[in-house]
């Protein structure tokens, strides 16, 4: 076996400074554990509201389709009243100078 992997110890032979370093990597462990915690509640919650959001509008959507194809072939008669094209023509009449219009 490599010798590196034989003898896993600090370089640093002060038992103290060894406890620190034990300790200040729990300590920055914890931290990261915590934060990426949090983090991915946000993200869940993100998620979790524009399903949400989705939702609502896909059933809206489908709702006003469905109300929209219901009846006469897929147009209704209220839609249809207030779509009406009227044609017609118009002539321009000009009004002469030559004194008051005829009551």
């Amino acid at each position: 076996m490599n010798q590196q992997f034989r003898h896993r110890q600090f370089a640093a032979g002060n038992p103290l400074a060894n406890l620190l370093v034990v300790i200040a990597g729990i300590i920055i462990i914890a931290i990261s554990l915590a934060l990426g915690f949090f983090v991915f509640l946000g993200m869940a919650g993100f998620v979790l509201l524009m399903a949400a959001v989705m939702s609502v509008r896909g059933w809206w959507y489908r709702r006003r389709f469905a109300s929209k194809t219901a009846g006469d072939g897929g147009t209704r008669r209220e839609t249809m009243v207030h779509k009406q094209i009227i044609e017609g023509e118009y002539r321009e009449v000009r009004r002469s100078n030559q004194g008051p219009p005829d009551a």
